[in-house]
């Protein structure tokens, strides 16, 4: 491993990143390579990736210093001729754009190892609070008391942590995230700028002798587990008497609001400005497109794929694993689409 020119990063050789990925080198190993790109804004200490035989050309002229490419260039007369010739280093694998996403999370991993750690002068950490081997905490950042941070965790600048707030190993807080006390965060959980986690949540109760509104006690906590990513300005609310939890593995993208008391299993995969409403169920592996709007008590089956702007009504359930939803109220697409037609019919029947 060698430092590349800038002092800024770190460049890895195409051996450690085929190792790393699990591909099947072909070529010179000793290339260098720091960073991944597009095929038309690649350097030479660059990696690009080709899913398909008919893009390979590109790649292979491009400015790239090597390809992560199909198992089509091994089987392909003319693929393999078209690398021959181009003498650019091929990885060679079943899932290249996989591949491709390993590679660029393993270089950014070991070049954020090398980062300094420690504490910044103007950051305030409670005495009582623990930090780990390791950790950064940036320009202005707080850290209240009894809070635990893991190792190799950065907490990014202008950052609040809340009391007894857990944060667990090799995390990424980027700036200006709050997390309010009590909430507890695994593994590698990976949070963006803004995002805003374990606030109270939306309940209250009507007096009817005077009509004002009581809030309901939101005691409860916010839970997130190991390998979770949230977006910017995201807010996750904490349960109201027991906890919201968010499952291992599980992508929230930016602009997305989590109600109290819902549960998302692992793997689930939610676009921008989606919104939850309270004590909702998400099982395993279900996606959710942009600005879905899901009613409080509602549960949406493992595997269900709800399309964006589709609405699920309060307590319904969405079942079906692999099924294409669509619409609000939520249906499957073909009968949603088939309803969408025969009122395209009905319109053109009263012209």
């Amino acid at each position: 491993m060698k430092r590349a020119s800038s002092g800024k990063s770190f460049s890895f050789s195409l051996r450690q990143i085929a190792e790393a990925v699990e591909a099947r080198l072909q070529g010179d190993g000793d290339v260098q390579v720091k960073g991944v790109a597009s095929i038309r804004s690649a350097a030479a200490d660059d990696l690009v990736f080709v899913e398909d035989e008919k893009n390979l050309a590109q790649a292979l002229q491009s400015g790239a210093g090597a390809v992560i490419t199909g198992e089509f260039t091994a089987t392909s007369s003319a693929s393999a001729t078209a690398a021959g010739l181009s003498g650019k280093p091929l990885l060679i694998c079943r899932h290249p754009k996989l591949a491709f996403a390993r590679a660029a999370r393993f270089l950014q991993e070991e070049n954020r190892a090398d980062r300094n750690s420690g504490v910044h002068a103007t950051a305030v950490v409670h005495a009582s609070a623990h930090l780990a081997e390791g950790v950064s905490v940036e320009e202005h950042s707080t850290i209240g008391e009894g809070a635990e941070i893991g190792e190799n965790t950065r907490i990014g600048a202008g950052c609040a942590i809340g009391c007894r707030v857990k944060i667990g190993s090799e995390c990424e807080i980027y700036p200006r995230v709050t997390i309010y006390p009590g909430t507890s965060l695994g593994d590698r959980v990976t949070v963006h700028a803004g995002a805003v986690l374990g606030s109270d949540g939306f309940g209250y109760v009507r007096d009817p002798k005077n009509g004002r509104y009581e809030k309901f006690p939101q005691v409860g906590r916010l839970v997130i587990e190991d390998d979770v990513e949230i977006g910017a300005n995201t807010t996750i609310d904490r349960g109201a008497l027991d906890e919201t939890r968010i499952g291992r593995g599980t992508k929230i993208d930016n602009l997305v609001h989590i109600g109290h008391n819902c549960r998302l299993g692992e793997n689930v995969v939610i676009a921008a400005q989606a919104g939850l409403s309270g004590s909702i169920v998400i099982e395993n592996g279900v996606v959710l497109g942009g600005q879905v709007g899901i009613g409080e008590h509602a549960r949406i089956e493992e595997g269900v794929m709800l399309g964006g702007q589709g609405g699920v009504l309060p307590n319904k359930v969405l079942r079906g694993k692999g099924v294409a939803f669509w619409g609000t109220p939520a249906q499957p697409v073909r009968e949603y689409l088939k309803q969408l037609a025969t009122l395209a019919r009905l319109g053109k029947k009263k012209r």
